[in-house]
């Protein structure tokens, strides 16, 4: 099932990620596929670590990478707003916007409504403008950046060597 103007986008609950969250994750994202572009699975560690800063991000700032729920409120992946997370390279000193579902819940409009949700939240917390850090393989996430009215700034290669891209939304303007 894809979204078109004609159907609507389905209910995308946003929360803060719980300790409980961290597994949730780590099973929703325990799959190749999802994980294609972002080198593969991770160790539970990984989503332990990564909720727990999440949680610090949303007590500071106001935004995070929030878990997604569905209708049903079963947990489908994260999207949100983070400082970029890397000094080394990229754009540092920005703010990221990303998501990440799991496979189940692709195509069904939860990526798009997430992240609109999210938009709404960082304006609202003061930021100004946003970046969306992407793979050039990864049509579906270009696709929801640019649904969500964000232009292609940057062409780069990522430390990996892999082609990628940077969306960028001024939220001053919308």
């Amino acid at each position: 099932m894809t979204t078109s103007p004609t159907r609507p986008l389905p209910a995308a609950q946003l929360r803060v990620p719980t300790d409980e969250d961290a597994h949730a994750w780590h099973r929703a994202f325990d799959d190749p596929d999802v994980m294609e572009f972002l080198g593969g699975p991770a160790e539970l560690s990984l989503y332990e670590e990564f909720t727990a800063r999440q949680r610090l991000h949303d007590a500071r700032l106001g935004y995070c990478l929030w878990t997604v729920l569905d209708e049903e409120g079963a947990v489908i992946g994260f999207t949100g707003a983070q400082p970029w997370p890397r000094e080394d390279w990229g754009p540092v000193g920005e703010i990221e916007i990303g998501w990440r579902l799991a496979r189940p819940a692709w195509g069904r409009g939860y990526a798009h409504a997430a992240a609109l949700a999210t938009l709404d939240r960082v304006r609202e917390a003061g930021v100004p403008h946003v970046v969306a850090m992407i793979d050039a393989r990864n049509a579906r996430s270009v696709a929801v950046a640019e649904r969500l009215g964000m232009t292609l700034a940057e062409e780069f290669t990522s430390p990996r060597g892999n082609p990628g891209l940077r969306y960028a939304l001024d939220l001053r303007t919308r």
